[in-house]
């Protein structure tokens, strides 16, 4: 019997059951355990802070050339006996800073600087097993989201070079003359510091949204306002050198006035001692006037960055620009009690930490000026 033909209108029937398409099927290709991964970076991310903390502590307290030898592996286990605590004060006191500066130190307050430099390096090794372990896990389980290797074994290998900086910067200090590290080499070793701090900031935050959503973020993007705050951003680390500067000769102790330095606006005779070279990393007056300056003038440039983050459509970008100047503000006001007071530890410390803070608010800024959060259209 002939099948009667079908109207091309005639809705077509059928049993078959067709499998629904997974959403967002593309998108999960090659993301990895970007969650998982994000929550590893914001741990070691947590962890450099502290890092940082406890090593301007040790500078602070003039802790840092206690321990006269690098030794990676074996120096992880501290003295444990009388004869081992005999032989690391005998090997300080074969250094200039002793000698010249804590002659006659009792082993009781050796123990305390001691105790200080091994636990800044102990954490230095923990903060490199911790990566270690993590990049191991997701890699061995292939989590890692495409692309990502090649940074997560960057960060690492920063962080390899920064014990070896270290070591670079404390060898400095055990010369012949030297009383301290060399100031620019200590500048090097937290300038590192802050380098590993932001890549780490910079990649929790791409791995906080999918790769497709950050694609059509960026289409929505600020040119002017990225390129200001990449601005912002190197004029804040060439100042977090400078204060690193400050710290290695203690001129932070020199000038407690503000505004002025002493009676008058310039450094009395900066260059009278030294060369005219020297005297920008050696002369405390000078190094913490130039300190001052770029902190007025990295004051200001926030301010320009911040009256075009408020011109932003977007409400997160301009809240971001809104907490950077503050931080900001709060920063320069740290700074100036630090110098009122002769830059005593705790007043010290919290001004180090407040430049964390900028720094990573900084990152934050810039991050949303590339990378917009979505908002409804009424913003």
């Amino acid at each position: 019997m002939a099948q009667k033909p079908r109207s091309i209108f005639e809705e077509v029937a059928s049993s078959e059951k067709v499998a629904p398409v997974a959403k967002g099927s593309i998108d999960r290709g090659g993301q990895g355990a970007r969650s998982a991964i994000r929550r590893w970076l914001m741990v070691l991310f947590a962890l450099v802070v502290v890092m940082i903390a406890v090593g301007g502590l040790t500078r602070l307290t003039d802790s840092g050339l206690s321990i006269t030898e690098w030794k990676p592996l074996s120096g992880s286990v501290p003295p444990l006996s009388a004869t081992d605590w005999e032989a690391e004060f005998a090997a300080y006191k074969l250094i200039p800073e002793y000698t010249e500066q804590n002659a006659g130190m009792s082993l009781a307050e050796f123990k305390v600087i001691y105790w200080w430099e091994w636990g800044h390096r102990q954490l230095g090794r923990f903060i490199g097993l911790v990566w270690a372990i993590g990049f191991v896990w997701f890699w061995a389980r292939g989590q890692i989201p495409t692309g990502w290797t090649g940074r997560l074994v960057f960060v690492g290998a920063l962080g390899g070079l920064q014990g070896a900086v270290g070591w670079w910067m404390v060898s400095s200090g055990l010369r012949p003359g030297m009383l301290d590290v060399a100031s620019y080499r200590l500048a090097i070793h937290l300038g590192l510091a802050f380098v590993i701090l932001g890549f780490l900031a910079w990649y929790a935050m791409l791995l906080g949204r999918r790769e497709a959503d950050l694609m059509q973020a960026r289409r929505a993007g600020e040119a002017r306002l990225f390129s200001m705050s990449t601005g912002l951003m190197h004029f804040a680390f060439l100042q977090i050198l400078l204060g690193a500067l400050v710290a290695g000769i203690d001129a932070g102790r020199n000038f407690p006035t503000w505004p002025l330095m002493g009676d008058g606006f310039l450094p009395p005779d900066p260059f009278a001692n030294t060369t005219v070279l020297r005297a920008f990393f050696e002369d405390a007056g000078l190094v913490q006037f130039i300190h001052r300056m770029a902190g007025y003038l990295l004051f200001a440039f926030g301010i320009v960055v911040w009256l075009r983050g408020r011109k932003s459509a977007n409400g997160a970008s301009r809240f971001a620009f809104n907490a950077v100047l503050a931080m900001l503000s709060l920063q320069m006001v740290l700074g100036i009690v630090t110098v009122l007071y002769s830059a005593p530890v705790h007043i010290a410390i919290v001004h180090q930490i407040g430049a964390v803070a900028l720094w990573v608010l900084i990152m934050r800024g810039r991050y949303l000026a590339r990378y917009p959060l979505p908002q409804s259209v009424r913003g």
